[in-house]
């Protein structure tokens, strides 16, 4: 049994994770670096240790440095969180050569599904429908324009390896192809360490629509339903809800069926996402493999009553689920807004010090944060501060709660994206539920 956890990420998420192991009685390691001495998650942790220098590369991302800290503190387990270290093969690795316990999947499940390239090859393996692209990678800019000419333009030129939308563009045509192909290679290389590129078609207006699946290390899985996911900017999600109101429920049954097919492919425990681009026809297309915790993974709590990250330790203690497919809870409808501190016009990061912290109460509001009043914002980091959860009975009482809810927050000393958030809330084609990847560009 995990009776100590280090939790090797920071901010919201950390807090977040630390919630639920004070719930279930498990002490609780915060590591932090010289930026967040006195943050939160450092705060409400039951020890603290710190890393190094404020840059990722030199704290957060120190494997030998974050495994040396659970064992130097006794912990008997790393939950990674999302991003940073989580979807790192190395470490997951590191943690069990070390007899510690990986709140994750397998290496080999990260590394299959850590390359964008090899889990294409998975899913067609398994029969689920992918996007129209190249077979493999790409070697050069010449073997790239002639793919592209094979199935027409526009297409995405993607990196192979990470994600945020770093090293992904649309292309119109070879010309643009040329000039991107270059830049986004070096970018690939310098951010994920790998300068792996691939092209897909662009599928015109997709939904984007991820299935959530839970796998226990019986070979036991469900899916617990499912999350849009389109309102994106830069191709990073800013609004989740679940359930989707572009998804049936035949759609779902098949993308769910597709879902599980790709985790027993590659022998998969623990909690994973996987995501799917949807044509206006329903037509849906394998795009990746999450193999984490998701930032927006509270809407799919919300909606099924569960605590994802206690779903994820129990299976690392080798517990089995705890309710088949049949039994999935399914009640009401969430939305998630993302709340980051940036310029709300120029959208550009917006670190400082929080002078005033509010945010909203009421029924069915939950607040994942990082911060407090008083909180530094430092410049290192990523720029999201919490998340906005509301859940109502249906998909109309959860916008109006949303709606009211962000009207109520009220935060002072940096500026934040409350303001776009409240225009996208309070669009025609939102309340409707008509959102794709194309919803903020004609907002």
């Amino acid at each position: 049994m995990i009776r100590k956890l280090l939790v090797a990420n920071r901010g919201e998420i950390a807090c977040r994770i630390q919630r639920t192991c004070q719930r279930l009685g498990i002490e609780t390691v915060a590591v932090y670096s010289d930026a967040d001495t006195d943050a939160l998650h450092v705060q409400e942790a039951d020890e603290r240790v710190h890393i190094g220098p404020p840059p990722v590369a030199q704290s957060y991302l120190q494997m030998d440095v974050i495994v040396d800290a659970a064992l130097q503190t006794g912990a008997d387990a790393i939950h990674p969180g999302y991003g940073l270290l989580s979807e790192n093969a190395a470490f997951a690795a590191l943690c069990q050569a070390k007899g510690l316990t990986f709140i994750g999947p397998s290496p080999d499940a990260i590394a299959q599904m850590g390359s964008k390239v090899r889990s294409r090859e998975v899913a067609a393996r398994a029969g689920v429908p992918t996007i129209p692209g190249s077979k493999g990678a790409i070697a050069n800019v010449e073997e790239a324009c002639r793919t592209a000419a094979s199935f027409g333009y526009p297409v995405m030129l993607k990196a192979s390896f990470g994600g945020g939308g770093i090293g992904m563009q649309l292309v119109a045509d070879e010309v643009e192809l040329r000039q991107a192909f270059q830049k986004n290679e070096a970018r690939a290389r310098a951010y994920f360490g790998n300068g792996e590129l691939f092209l897909e078609k662009r599928i015109p207006a997709p939904h984007h629509v991820e299935i959530q699946v839970l796998f226990d290390q019986a070979g036991n899985a469900v899916y617990l339903w499912e999350r849009e996911c389109s309102i994106q900017r830069r191709h990073q999600k800013v609004v989740e809800e679940a359930l989707s109101p572009f998804v049936d429920e035949p759609l779902r049954e098949r993308m769910g069926a597709a879902a599980l097919a790709i985790g027993r492919a590659i022998g998969y425990t623990g909690v994973g996402t996987v995501e799917f681009l949807v044509d206006a026809r329903r037509r849906f297309y394998f795009l990746e493999m999450n193999t984490r915790l998701q930032v927006e993974h509270p809407v799919t709590e919300m909606v099924t009553g569960t605590d994802l990250v206690a779903l994820q330790i129990a299976v690392a203690q080798g517990e089995r689920l705890p309710f088949t497919q049949a039994e999935v809870p399914r009640f009401g409808h969430a939305i998630e807004c993302r709340i980051y501190a940036e310029d709300p016009v120029k959208m550009i990061p917006s670190p400082g010090r929080i002078r005033e912290f509010q945010p909203p109460t009421g029924p069915g509001v939950r607040n994942d944060v990082g911060v407090r009043a008083g909180s530094s914002v430092p410049p290192f980091y990523d720029a999201m501060i919490g998340k906005l959860i509301v859940h109502g009975r249906d998909r109309r009482q959860a916008v109006e709660r949303m709606k009211q809810a962000l009207t109520a927050y009220h935060i002072t000393g940096i500026q934040t994206n409350l303001p776009l958030l409240q225009k996208i809330v309070a669009s025609p084609a939102f309340r409707k539920g008509n959102t794709t990847t194309d919803f903020l560009a004609q907002l």
